[in-house]
């Protein structure tokens, strides 16, 4: 039985100054405690309590090459030594932005910024500053960041006439009221709520796969009728690829999927662990903060050592034809075959969808989770209950149920994972 007492003992003295204990609120589900890190290499982390674990939460994504990738720390270093923070120009500035233009297909310019939820509040004002429109369509279950102007309730709740439900409490009365929430994957119903409200949309917006909800694919066709009724009614198409953006091709699941938005947001993989997001897309919509039409603000937008983590990891994830990639699906589908396998000998029944290196895993009874509702109905307490048993195993999971595979991954650790949740299975 694996000792967290150091763990509990900090949690407990981090809650006496520490809203919550913790630095963001998800991070407070782990069960029995959140843990207390000491270190982290390639696949693995150790606890303060010098527990080891294979590691799957992987920063919650931005970790595409692991913990401490020696030539990522190497690049990171030599900027640091040059000055950490200079709130003016550089070239790795200039150097990003090329990279991201070159390999993602909607980029033409490129705007940076510091996380995810700052990358869509710039991309929903460039959608709205550039069609004279106020309203967002946006998609049930999915997450486009915690800022009062797009933080919808989870699940969400929709209505007949589409209102957005706060988040949380301490949200603005006002801050949703130009936000309409539609079912995703149903193309009549979005062609009926266009009919009636296309002439004031400014934009939808939606991740390519719904990541942190089941990595549900759109069904066949979905994508092309938002691209399809966004041109017909003068609205931009925005993709959230915070999760995918760089992740599953060096192009981004628009690149996988085949399909040419207006705008994109990108984050967590772009910096291999560093802070950094970005807005992309077309001139003419970028060149409205050009033109000073659309302020784009912030101390740390460009951060020299965020921009540098970011050029080397590029440079790594497309050296030699993208090989990374390919290794990395090689290691993905090991594992998730592998834990199909396993839960069909103990006889458990679930789902796995996956998209690339990421990966959701589900207990239910139903073949198939397509829909949003589907996923919802998931033995949730059940899978926080083995990520619990995981975790004492020396696996560290994401009570969710979303799982990200690094290039540090193996297909040792592979072994090792199936071998040691074989024994969380038997603990539970």
């Amino acid at each position: 039985m694996r000792s967290l007492e150091k763990s509990e003992q900090l949690f407990r003295l981090s809650q006496q100054t520490l809203a919550g204990g913790v630095s963001s609120t998800l991070r407070n589900v782990m069960k029995p405690v959140p843990l207390y890190l000491e270190k982290a290499k390639g696949s693995r982390v150790w606890d303060v309590d010098l527990n080891e674990y294979l590691d799957y939460v992987m920063g919650y994504g931005p970790l595409i090459l692991g913990h401490s990738d020696p030539e990522l720390l190497e690049e990171v270093q030599k900027a640091t030594l040059d000055g950490q923070q200079f709130g003016m120009q550089h070239w790795a500035e200039i150097e990003l932005s090329r990279m991201i233009v070159d390999q993602v297909p909607c980029a033409e310019k490129v705007a940076f910024s510091g996380s995810g939820t700052e990358a869509v509040m710039l991309a929903v004002r460039l959608a709205r500053a550039f069609t004279g429109k106020q309203k967002i369509i946006r998609f049930e279950g999915h997450y486009h960041g915690w800022y009062d102007g797009i933080f919808t309730s989870f699940p969400d709740t929709i209505d007949e006439d589409l209102s957005a439900y706060a988040g949380t409490q301490g949200q603005s009365e006002n801050a949703l009221k130009d936000i309409l929430v539609v079912p995703w994957n149903d193309s009549k119903k979005l062609e009926a709520v266009m009919v009636e409200h296309g002439h004031e949309v400014a934009a939808i917006i939606t991740e390519p796969v719904l990541c942190n909800a089941g990595c549900i694919y759109p069904v066949e066709g979905y994508m092309e009728c938002i691209r399809r009724l966004t041109s017909e009614y003068g609205s931009l198409f925005i993709l959230d690829e915070v999760i995918t953006g760089c992740r599953v091709a060096s192009g981004g699941a628009q690149e996988w999927l085949g399909i040419m938005p207006d705008l994109t947001t990108m984050g967590k993989a772009i910096a291999g662990g560093y802070s950094l997001s970005l807005v992309a897309g077309r001139r003419e919509v970028m060149d409205l903060i050009s033109e000073g039409r659309v302020a784009h603000l912030g101390t740390l937008n460009g951060n020299k050592v965020a921009l540098s983590a970011g050029v080397a990891t590029l440079n790594i994830i497309n050296r030699n034809n993208g090989e990374l990639f390919k290794r990395l699906e090689r290691v993905s589908e090991a594992l998730v075959e592998g834990l199909r396998v396993l839960l069909a000998a103990k006889e458990i029944p679930h789902v796995i969808n996956r998209i690339g290196s990421v990966f959701h895993l589900m207990f239910t009874e139903l073949k198939e989770v397509v829909h949003y509702s589907q996923f919802m109905a998931r033995d949730a307490v059940k899978y926080s209950a083995f990520a619990e048993a995981a975790l004492m195993e020396g696996v560290l999971l994401r009570p969710s149920g979303l799982w990200y595979v690094s290039a540090a991954h193996s297909m040792e650790d592979v072994q090792i994972t199936l071998q040691r949740l074989e024994s969380a299975i038997d603990r539970l």
